[in-house]
């Protein structure tokens, strides 16, 4: 009887079920646009792209920056320009407390990461906005980080390239908040006149005060596909016209159809699409200059 005895312990002794489950948490994500689950790896390659229904996930400013400079290599600018609480605002919470919250979740120093380097061999100064810093919010800091992008590449001749992704002015600062849109046209102006390229890039969202500002005035305007881009959001609109807006309205497409911008690009496109414009762009500025 001896050679039918079972001398090793049964499965279920050596390991829980929970043990023997296959964790499959993190590894997989759900595409919000088909529904269909993406292997993390595979979308982390493809820039948070979709590989299905090419539905465009939100990006964070520094993956930005890396994607469109040379080698993915940038100078970070102006690190220490963070927000103040001039006014000493408190709503549910001190306006304080929220700044401090911010820099905790988004690992961020500011809504918006600024840098210099080379995109094509082109020399570039380049602004992110980032959704996870108090909804990408442009407050004083922000409107001085792109104000000195530009007044570096007025210096320098480079280029400025921003990327958007903003719910707007930062009500918390109130009017100091809103002269920023001022602020930065006004620099933008002197770019112009000096000849020099500004390339606006709007991604989801781009909406209040810097949709009414910075990111319409570029010499060339591009965005993400299916991006909403707009000042007021579309409800805040249907309530108060009282009518139904049409398919797709305030979406890329639908602003590309109706000359709001100039191209609708992927983002694994981007960085070909930019370097393609500062060929020409660059080319033109050193003629302008007289260089």
């Amino acid at each position: 009887m001896a050679w039918f005895r079972r001398d090793r312990p049964k499965l279920d002794e050596i390991e829980s079920e929970e043990e023997r489950t296959v964790k499959t948490e993190g590894i997989f994500v759900k595409c919000p646009e088909c529904d269909n689950p993406l292997y993390k790896r595979e979308l982390t390659d493809s820039h948070e792209v979709c590989t299905h229904c090419n539905y465009h996930f939100r990006y964070p400013a520094r993956g930005r920056l890396e994607l469109i400079y040379d080698d993915g290599k940038y100078q970070e600018l102006d690190a220490e320009v963070t927000s103040a609480d001039p006014l000493e605002f408190v709503d549910s919470k001190p306006y304080r407390d929220r700044i401090k919250q911010a820099k905790e979740v988004s690992g961020l120093p500011e809504a918006i990461i600024s840098g210099k380097g080379t995109v094509g061999g082109h020399l570039v100064y380049a602004g992110a906005m980032d959704m996870s810093f108090i909804g990408g919010s442009m407050g004083s800091a922000v409107g001085e980080k792109i104000t000195r992008l530009i007044e570096y590449a007025l210096r320098d001749g480079g280029a400025v390239i921003a990327f958007s992704a903003s719910g707007g002015a930062r009500m918390q600062e109130g009017t100091l908040s809103l002269m920023q849109m001022g602020k930065i046209s006004a620099a933008l102006a002197r770019l112009h006149d000096a000849a020099l390229p500004f390339i606006s890039v709007l991604t989801d969202p781009t909406t209040g005060g810097v949709t009414a500002s910075f990111a319409m005035l570029g010499d060339v305007i591009l965005a993400e596909p299916k991006a909403l881009i707009g000042f007021a959001g579309p409800r805040v609109i249907e309530q108060t016209i009282r009518q139904k807006l049409p398919k797709g309205f305030q979406r890329s497409e639908f602003l590309l159809e109706h000359g709001m911008v100039d191209l609708v690009v992927d983002r694994r496109e981007m960085k070909d699409t930019i370097v393609r414009m500062l060929d020409f762009m660059m080319n033109r500025a050193s003629v302008a200059g007289g260089k």
